[in-house]
């Protein structure tokens, strides 16, 4: 909450760390908090925050059940207009060391990418590199497996997608099962 380590922390009312079992084998990454994660201090508590929890009801989970959920930044990225906006490379850098420190303390056994920004952040990938080409396998972020889907906000813009989410959260429940002590 003291974080100052980039300019993300001027316009912030809460910090979003993350929310969950803090033992959970499974954890969840977005992008960073919007305008209603940043007035609660938590997480994907908006209408993305209701398909997610669906999504993870489907799978058997639960928030705070086995899921934790965290994002790469975690102030709310503002442009000038005051809109929600993704994080910039260098809101990244100074926030990944934090997510790096929560993995190690969570110690999951796998990692689900929600969304572009997620992925490429925790790939350390070029900008440019499209969700859909990294679906529909398994990545690696230090020795944990990945997979990415869709962000569930882009899901309410783009419905037709949900069936494509499914598949690579079946995708990750099968490398869990796989992977599971």
């Amino acid at each position: 909450a003291d974080c100052t380590k980039c300019g993300l922390c001027q316009n912030r009312k809460k910090t979003v760390f993350g929310v969950g079992d803090e033992k959970a084998k499974w954890l969840f990454v977005g992008e960073g908090p919007g305008r209603n994660e940043d007035m609660q201090g938590e997480p994907f508590v908006g209408p993305a925050g209701k398909l997610l929890d669906s999504m993870l009801a489907a799978m058997g989970l639960r928030r705070g059940g086995n899921a934790y959920i965290a994002n790469i930044v975690k102030c709310r990225p503002t442009g000038a207009d005051g809109r929600d906006r993704p994080p910039m490379p260098e809101e990244v850098a100074a926030c990944m060391p934090y997510l790096d420190r929560q993995i190690a303390l969570i110690q999951p056994a796998i990692i689900v990418a929600l969304g572009k920004t997620a992925a490429l952040s925790l790939l350390k990938l070029d900008p440019d590199t499209p969700v859909s080409k990294l679906r529909g396998s398994i990545h690696h972020y230090a020795s944990l497996p990945l997979v990415v889907t869709y962000h569930p906000a882009y899901l309410l813009r783009s419905p037709a997608d949900k069936r494509k989410t499914w598949a690579d959260l079946c995708l990750a429940m099968n490398t869990y099962a796989g992977h599971s002590p």
